[in-house]
């Protein structure tokens, strides 16, 4: 598997966190039986970067904690069977791996957001990582029995790695 961390100019992150990435990454594929080797690139960056994406591509021009640029369409969540066919072009040509996208996370509101609910920035950025490979992987929270599924899920993967909210 292939994980590429990358930090925004200005944004420093210890080793210790980026493992932690890595770890919810590898869990996140294997809680939802990606059978495949992945590529999952993240970077991290702060408030005004993640601001200046967030209102380029969804158009909302405030910071955010997360975002997901998944690069497999779904037709249910964390279904792999189609990622073979030919036209859908979901492999890197030159290491074979199965690409599932792109994460960037705010560790700036990663930071407000652990203060705000109580818990370490490491549990947050575990949270939001896993939150976004759900993404990655074909889930949503537009309705409230898709958000209880992610979150469910979500809870599963930190719990399976000992990440918790205390």
């Amino acid at each position: 598997m292939t994980i590429t961390i990358e930090c925004d100019e200005g944004v420093e992150a210890s080793e210790e966190l980026l493992e932690l990435i890595r770890k919810v990454v590898i869990a996140a594929c294997d809680h939802e039986k990606c059978e495949y080797e992945a590529e999952v690139n993240v970077t991290l960056t702060d408030n005004a970067n993640i601001q200046e994406m967030n209102r380029d591509f969804r158009g909302i021009d405030s910071a955010t904690d997360v975002l997901s640029f998944p690069l497999i369409e779904y037709e249910a969540p964390a279904d792999f069977s189609h990622v073979e066919d030919p036209e859908a072009d979901c492999f890197n040509p030159d290491s074979g791996e199965l690409m599932l996208g792109d994460i960037v996370i705010s560790l700036e509101r990663a930071a407000e957001q652990a203060e705000n609910y109580g818990h370490s920035f490491e549990r947050e950025v575990g949270f939001l990582t896993a939150h976004s490979m759900l993404h990655l992987m074909g889930y949503d929270h537009i309705e409230d029995s898709e958000r209880l599924e992610m979150e469910k899920r979500q809870e599963e993967i930190l719990q399976n790695l000992g990440i918790t909210r205390d």
